[in-house]
């Protein structure tokens, strides 16, 4: 069935779950109006319902391909592409300085929500752009913010992150890039980088690569790293693409989904680049890109378990096997086993979308007003929402091929389609593992202070909830506690009993999280009390067995020896 754009949802969420009015409420983002909210949301709908969804199967069967050293991209790609970069929608947070409209970071993550479910292939490619652009406008120079970002901002140029190598992956200390001054303030960048998504591309006039390289005599580690700016075309003096860069993609990878996005191996030959923030401080520069990606990524995951939702309903409501006194005309949406699988899946993307949405909101509060406690909330759902955002992607996505039976795993119905593509999420930009362990140390080394902090609100809300809904506000308060006492046996333990228990601790959180959402928006909309039971009543109570993995530590862990993987 044809995508559609969850707009309900997503304007909902904003309205009575993450607390969307506060962002408004400031200064910095007043112009952000209801109406305008609308406005924007409203036709990010009908892009990504019209003119994106339409191109998914195409780049699924015809991929972007490499022909006499050029990407192709797959049809109809490029129309889709220009119908983005004019409609302004790759700056929609980026500065009106630079030609950007200046909006809140989860009105753009609503728009990535929508455009991810629409065609993720092609919807990557503004992604990374958008990361860019976040980058060079925190660390590079003015002359540098001058002539790249109305660029990139306007969708005439885009942008790339050139991080891992066949030997640095996710220890991208070990990589082995150079840079060597050049004499005349530029450096010449050479090394083999992949992975890189859109790392060539016949929809722009340029491509500007963030590459990670060490300069002479760099110490070892992440602290060697500098980071560099190399278009594959060098800008005349007026800002035009000039001569051709000493770089390009020398092979595309074969990939199990999203086809229509090209992923690189790039090779640089003393490309000639320009240094991006101070010498040997790179990793700090590229981080601000990557944290930008990590939550548009848990979006990706969101969007896609949304469009597989969408034909899962419309396949179980057509299909028709064993009627029965519940299914007289035999339709397998109701059948009680294909009612649980459709009803978890609507939870957990109600779920993980909102826990996407409350970070973007502490972003933009952050942003706003500059408060130390809402950079926390940020930083501390950061790996939540991206950890479990891409897992429900996946989770929701299988749910859909078992709805479809035999027929999801057959080409042809798409069912497969979003299953190989969201597959990569829980991989790029950090994989789910690292999240979690990121969550449980550096976000952790406050003493837990943010995460006690979100717990007592949701404890607040709880008690706020008692008179109207006592019986589920009881459920989330209890699970509230246990994600506290979990919390404080998570910080006394030893960092690696920490990280062995991190995947569990960071799905449990994600757990309550979602019960306090789906109580939120019972609050709000008493139509909404049935979903919100499936999943206070049937899923969050998995919270009691992910913090009892929580609190096992590592050592069971290393008693297997490696003869016992073995055998």
């Amino acid at each position: 069935m044809p995508y559609r754009a969850p707009l309900k949802d997503i304007r909902f969420i904003l309205d009575h779950v993450v607390g969307f009015e506060q962002v408004t409420a400031t200064a910095r983002f007043a112009a952000a109006t209801p109406d305008m909210a609308d406005a924007i949301l409203t036709e990010a709908g009908r892009i990504a319902t019209d003119v994106l969804a339409p191109l998914n199967r195409a780049g699924d069967t015809h991929p972007a391909r490499l022909e006499n050293g050029a990407v192709l991209s797959s049809p109809g790609f490029a129309e889709g592409y220009r119908a983005l970069a004019t409609g302004g929608w790759v700056g929609i947070a980026a500065s009106p300085e630079y030609g950007g409209m200046g909006l809140p970071i989860s009105l753009a993550l609503g728009v990535d929500d929508m455009m991810s479910g629409a065609c993720l292939a092609l919807q990557l490619k503004p992604l990374l752009t958008k990361g860019q652009i976040e980058a060079l406008e925190h660390h590079a120079s003015d002359a540098i913010k001058a002539l790249y970002l109305p660029k990139l901002t306007s969708g005439e140029w885009s942008g790339t992150m050139n991080l891992t190598e066949p030997q640095a992956g996710s220890d991208v200390g070990a990589l082995r890039a150079k840079a060597e001054p050049a004499g005349d303030g530029t450096y010449r960048v050479s090394g083999q980088k992949i992975y890189i998504t859109w790392g060539d591309s016949d929809l722009v006039a340029n491509v500007c690569h963030l590459v990670l390289a060490r300069l002479p005599g760099a110490a070892e580690g992440t602290r060697g790293i500098s980071l560099f700016m190399v278009p594959k075309f060098i800008p005349d003096a007026a800002g035009n693409p000039g001569p051709r860069n000493s770089l390009r993609a020398i092979s595309l990878e074969h990939k199990l989904g999203i086809h229509g996005s090209p992923t690189c191996v790039m090779q640089f030959d003393g490309a000639t680049g320009w240094l991006v923030g101070e010498p040997h401080k790179g990793m700090a520069a590229m981080f601000t890109m990557m944290n930008n990606a990590r939550l548009s990524v848990a979006v990706q995951g969101v969007g896609v378990a949304e469009a597989a939702l969408q034909q899962a309903v419309a396949y179980a409501s057509d299909r028709r096997q064993g009627a029965t006194p519940l299914a007289p005309d035999g339709a397998i949406i109701d059948h009680a086993d294909v009612r649980r699988m459709l009803a978890s899946m609507r939870a957990e993307v109600f779920a993980a979308r909102s826990i996407a949405l409350s970070c973007a909101v502490a972003i933009d509060m952050a942003t706003a007003i500059g408060s130390a406690a809402w950079q926390a909330r940020a930083a501390l759902l950061t790996p939540i929402a991206k950890a479990y955002g891409t897992d429900i992607g996946c989770e929701v996505a299988h749910l859909g091929i078992q709805i479809h039976g035999g027929m999801g795993f057959i080409e042809e119905t798409g069912a497969a389609q979003f299953l190989r593509d969201v597959r990569i999420t829980p991989i790029y930009e950090g994989t789910n593992g690292i999240q979690a362990m990121d969550l449980v140390a550096r976000k952790m080394a406050d003493g837990g202070e943010a995460a006690f902090r979100l717990i007592d609100e949701v404890l607040r809300d709880t008690d706020a909830a008692r008179a109207s809904l006592p019986d589920l506000a009881a459920d989330v308060w209890q699970a509230a506690h246990a994600l506290r006492e979990a919390t404080s046996a998570l910080l006394a333990q030893p960092l690696n009993d920490r990280f062995a228990g991190a995947v569990a601790y960071l799905r449990g959180f994600a757990r309550v999280l979602g019960g306090h959402a789906h109580l939120k928006a019972a609050l709000a909309d008493p139509a909404r009390l049935p979903l919100a039971r499936v999943m206070i009543r049937r899923l969050m109570p998995e919270h009691l067995a992910l913090f009892a993995q929580a609190r096992e530590g590592a050592a069971g862990l290393y008693a297997l020896t490696h003869e016992d993987f073995a055998a």
